[in-house]
């Protein structure tokens, strides 16, 4: 296989590769029945005037099923961790003992489990959607290198090929995550 075509293709699998992670990482940000830490990975903090991921601020477990805890390593920093997940769009509310953070997760009502549902589909097709274009990107590449007569006709084929595969295994992990989600939401 020539060598650009090689190139291309690495770079695809790479691209298509951080679509797919991209995709689990918004699915987990998804609040289901259960406690995650993932729930909170988009909640920021103010610290001495600077913004910070809370799991950069704090330990974060989830010992029960539909309980999270907080344990910031700075104690005055209570305060600012509560209005920050009050002030975000969870949609869950936290009390305090003094030293730790409780946050309970309450269970979701059938509405909001269809709602969750398709988010969770929005945000697979998003996923998808990305993979698509990375192919598009490739096949593009592919054109030019044609035209370049830097290829064959017959090496476009092969890597358009070999570019629809990889396409295809991406996507089907997307769908794989999308309908593990749906599951969890579902049951949760």
């Amino acid at each position: 296989m020539h060598e650009a075509i090689k190139a291309l293709l690495n770079d695809a699998e790479q691209r298509m590769k951080k679509a797919v992670e991209a995709t689990a990482s918004n699915l987990a940000m998804l609040r289901t029945g259960r406690a995650t830490p993932a729930l909170l990975d988009h909640i920021r903090v103010e610290y001495y005037g600077t913004m910070y991921q809370l799991k950069q601020l704090a330990t974060i477990t989830a010992p029960e099923p539909r309980l999270l805890i907080i344990a910031p390593w700075d104690k005055s920093l209570i305060d600012s961790i509560q209005r920050a997940i009050l002030g975000s769009d969870i949609g869950l509310t936290p009390s305090t003992d003094g030293n730790v953070i409780k946050v309970p997760i309450p269970p979701l009502t059938e509405e909001r489990r269809h709602e969750l549902v398709k988010l969770t589909n929005k945000r697979a097709e998003e996923g998808k959607v990305a993979v698509r274009n990375v192919r598009r990107d490739i096949l593009e590449e592919l054109r030019k290198l044609e035209k370049e007569q830097s290829i064959s006709e017959d090496e476009v084929r092969r890597a358009r090929s070999e570019l629809d595969k990889i396409t295809s295994k991406h996507i089907d992990e997307i769908e794989a995550l999308r309908k593990a989600k749906e599951q969890e939401i579902l049951e949760g």
